[in-house]
């Protein structure tokens, strides 16, 4: 299972339910990570999508609270649920993408990060762990510093987990 997510220079990586930055570029990176694989996610994710609707091409699955049923993409309502619906798919082909919460529960059992780095401040509420500063995590590979249509510089990075733990 592998983590997808923009942070800026503090780690942050929202505000208000928000991204915390309009970067084109990385939604198509994004895009062209998860296209046709699986994404899972915390139901406010979710709700923070356009129309609350789930990600076109992509098999969605949603932790959400008990009351909350929907038939447009998979509904779990526990961590073991979570795990029993994910052993169905190859782990190569998981994408956790979110939220705050979310992340940080997914994160031990990640055997990558695909971090896209944007050289700003967004003024975040919620942050992402700091890889750099976690025991088993090393960055293993560093793009080229791009610059955005919108003036920002980004960089897409990945980190791998030396220590991945069971789901």
């Amino acid at each position: 299972m592998k983590a997808i997510v923009a942070v800026d220079k503090f780690w942050g990586i929202g505000k208000r339910n928000d991204l915390l930055f309009s970067l084109p570029e990385d939604m198509k990176y994004f895009r062209e990570k998860t296209a046709g694989k699986v994404v899972c996610m915390g139901y406010n994710t979710l709700l923070s999508f356009p129309g609350s609707k789930p990600l076109k091409n992509r098999v969605n699955i949603v932790l959400a609270p008990e009351e909350v049923e929907r038939e447009d993409c998979i509904v779990v309502h526990t961590l073991e649920e979570l795990s029993k619906e994910l052993s169905k798919y190859n782990t190569n082909e998981v994408f956790v993408i979110g939220g705050a919460m979310f992340y940080r529960t997914m994160l031990p059992y990640c055997s990558e990060v695909l971090v896209t780095k944007v050289d700003a401040d967004g003024e975040a509420e919620v942050f992402y762990e700091n890889l750099d500063k976690l025991e088993n995590w090393a960055c293993i590979d560093e793009g080229e510093v791009i610059e955005t249509a919108n003036g920002y510089k980004i960089r897409f990075t990945v980190y791998k987990n030396s220590n991945v733990a069971e789901f």
